[in-house]
């Protein structure tokens, strides 16, 4: 079983971006389930989405204690709470941010994991690019896909279509798509 843990604030989508991610897996033969918690419900309070995929039935109903994978919408959240709790060894990160793992304060952290782990992706500017909205989840999921390989970007972009009109569906489709050239990118020039 593979388990994500999504760290954002209210209204940046984190919940919905939960939601994709488990359609994508269902959309290529797998079981997933996605579900929220919330502490105060309010806009720009901190909020926790899960999803868990496999490869056979999932039973369990409770939180991601020990995830496989974050993604850290909201990168003022990094030195506020310990996100990395709990993650497993050889988890992967992304953290949506403009800003080097260095400029984050994450340079050596990043350095104890294996290989490509960890990244960031400017996904909020990608979403201002092509919604025009600061709503990074589609574009982190295109990421996702392209740091973990554990979906694939053609699924991605079906479970976009499902979630969302078709012009707004095109729009996360162009964000989610660039998001997993630049982060495919940045894994191939740092093995290289």
């Amino acid at each position: 079983m593979f388990q994500v843990r999504i760290h954002g604030r209210g209204g940046q989508g984190v919940v919905s971006g939960a939601e994709m991610l488990s359609v994508a897996a269902f959309i290529e033969g797998r079981y997933a389930q996605a579900f929220p918690s919330f502490g105060s419900e309010r806009m720009g309070a901190p909020v926790m989405a899960f999803c868990r995929m496999d490869d056979k039935e999932i039973r369990l109903r409770e939180p991601v204690l020990n995830p496989d994978a974050l993604i850290i919408q909201d990168p003022t959240l990094l030195h506020q709470v310990d996100l990395f709790q709990g993650l497993r060894a050889g988890g992967h990160i992304l953290i949506n941010s403009t800003r080097s793992l260095d400029q984050l304060g994450l340079g050596d952290f990043a350095g104890r994991f294996h290989g490509n782990r960890v990244r960031v992706v400017a996904a909020t500017e990608l979403a201002l690019k092509h919604v025009g909205r600061a709503v990074p989840n589609a574009a982190l999921l295109g990421g996702f896909a392209a740091l973990t390989r554990q979906i694939k970007l053609e699924s991605v972009i079906a479970a976009i279509g499902e979630k969302f009109a078709r012009a707004i569906a095109e729009k996360n489709i162009a964000a989610a798509t660039e998001a997993y050239a630049l982060v495919d990118r940045d894994m191939e020039a740092a093995v290289a």
